[in-house]
């Protein structure tokens, strides 16, 4: 089985890693309360989605 000859310098291997970076989640406003919320989700504050209540919040 080959076996890297020489260790791999530290600018090669960032190079190598660049395009492994997290990108920051999406972010949709809730149509009812105007709260940040993830697109998909029903909204935490409100528990509002699509129009209609999801889940029972207390307040």
């Amino acid at each position: 089985m080959p076996v890297p000859k020489r260790k791999t310098s530290k600018s090669k291997r960032d190079k190598r890693r660049t395009h492994q970076k997290t990108k920051a989640p999406a972010i949709a406003t809730c149509s009812e309360c105007g709260e940040a919320r993830l697109p998909h989700h029903a909204c935490p504050s409100c528990g509002n989605y699509k129009g209609r209540t999801a889940i029972e919040v207390e307040e």
